[in-house]
Formats: structure tokens, sequence, C-alpha cells
């Protein structure tokens, strides 16, 4: 697959870097260049990142870093059962926990939403770090409410990290999991209290607590006039309809089901 020029290999971290030392000095550029595609991707274009992810495991199935950027890429395109591979498979390499919270995530997404449960109550989870451990109680979570256990969800996502006023990296996707919750259990008022405090934390925007919050108020939004539209209108001088009718649309969100 093609390389944009502005891609060198260098922009990958160097603890990436210093894994593909083990390769000879082209191959591993080769492979750094494809890794930096994949990071760029992932997010925007998950199926341009898979195709990048392919041809870096092509070239370096025996380094973890490869196989973890495969994983995540797979994991990115619903592709479970091949990132729960791919990650177990960096995992063996690097005797690393890190990934024990997405590997369960691959299981929900597999539909056994009790094998991720088993794994949230694993010994790997007390050698995660604290950003680890938040991301195995959001994937625990999950899974209670794919069995339909809302209120077990709702306690799941109870927790010191929860309650802290101070903002981390997790904090508005917890609080984001845990508004949701309550909405989903009918718990309303409390929903929006923690959407609220979630736009919070949300400095990033990288959740629609806005709009959830907009719409728990009734927010409308009207959508601005197409400039075609507009002049297709103005031929039209015996149309008496009001030109706002059918304008204003409530916001459509989707229900954020992967932490």
């Amino acid at each position: 697959m093609p390389i944009p020029e502005d891609v060198t290999g260098d922009e990958i971290d160097k603890d990436v870097r210093q894994e593909l030392q083990s390769l000879p000095k082209t191959l591993a550029e080769d492979v750094a260049k494809n890794l930096v595609m994949v990071a760029r991707l992932i997010d925007e274009d998950p199926e341009g990142a898979y195709g990048y992810s392919k041809v870096a495991l092509r070239l370096a199935s025996r380094v973890a870093a490869v196989r973890e950027a495969a994983g995540f890429a797979a994991y990115a395109n619903q592709k479970y059962s091949e990132a729960l591979a791919e990650f177990r498979a960096a995992r063996r390499m690097t005797g690393s926990a890190e990934l024990w919270p997405v590997m369960a995530d691959c299981e929900r997404g597999l539909g056994r939403p009790e094998k991720a449960l088993d794994m949230a109550g694993a010994p790997e989870v007390h050698k995660l770090d604290k950003a680890g451990q938040v991301e195995m109680r959001l994937v625990a979570a999950g899974a209670r409410r794919d069995m339909g256990q809302l209120d077990a969800a709702i306690v799941t996502l109870q927790s010191p990290e929860l309650a802290s006023n101070s903002v981390q990296p997790w904090t508005a996707r917890l609080r984001y999991a845990y508004a949701d919750a309550l909405l989903a259990a009918g718990r309303e008022g409390e929903a929006r209290e923690w959407f609220a405090k979630t736009v919070e934390a949300d400095r990033d925007g990288s959740t629609d607590a806005s709009d959830r919050l907009a719409e728990l108020d009734g927010v409308e939004f009207v959508d601005a006039f197409d400039d075609s539209d507009d002049s297709d209108d103005s031929d039209d001088s015996d149309d008496s309809g009001d030109p706002d009718e059918g304008a204003a649309e409530r916001v459509e969100v989707d229900e954020d089901d992967k932490d």
C-alpha cells in the first residue's frame, strides 16, 4: 500500500522503535512507516488502517508491537476473533497484562460477556495501572449490560474514580458510561446530572455527552438553509408554507456500547 511522502517512520514511539531494532534497517523503516499509517488512520479510516497493519504483519510478525497494532486495527473493524488472536500473540511475546481489558472486550464482541466478566475477576487485573483498571471496569459494566443486568452495571461503575472531582484521561468515558447506564435504567434525572459532569470533563470532545444532555433538556437544533434550496424556494411565490417547517430535528445519538 502507498505511503505518503511526509511519513518517515520516525514518528513512532521510542519503545516501538527499539523493538524494531531487531530487524534489518531497511525492513525496520518499512515496518515503521506502516505502523505510522495504522496510527494515523485507525480513527477516521479503520479499513485503511487495517490494510497497513496487514502489510506490517507480513513484514514482521514476530515483533510484539506489530501484533498489537494488527490487533487494534482488527478491533476497530469489529473483527474481534482476529483482534483477540493478535492481542494474545502480543501478550505472549511481552508478558504484559496491558492488553487484558481490550482482550476482554473482544470476548464481549464475540458474544461471550460471561467470559469477559471472568477476565474482570482474574489476577491479571491487579497488574494493571490505574487507567487499565478503569478500562477493565468499563468492560465489565458493558458485559453486565450485554446480559441485561443494568443495576449490576451501574454498581460496577460506582468507584472512587467515578466519585473523584479530579479530571483524568479516563474520567469523561467513565462518567459517560455511568450516565448512559442510568438513562437505560430509567433514572433520567441522575443521568442528566452525570451527562453534565461528563461535559465538564470531556475537554477534547471525545464523547457526545453535550448532545445527550441537550436531548434530555429538549433542546432542538435547526439546520442552516442550503443556498441551492433557498434559490429554488424563491421561485415558488405561491408556497404559503413555513420555510422552517421540518427543519428542526432532534439530535439522534447512538448508544456508546464499548468502553
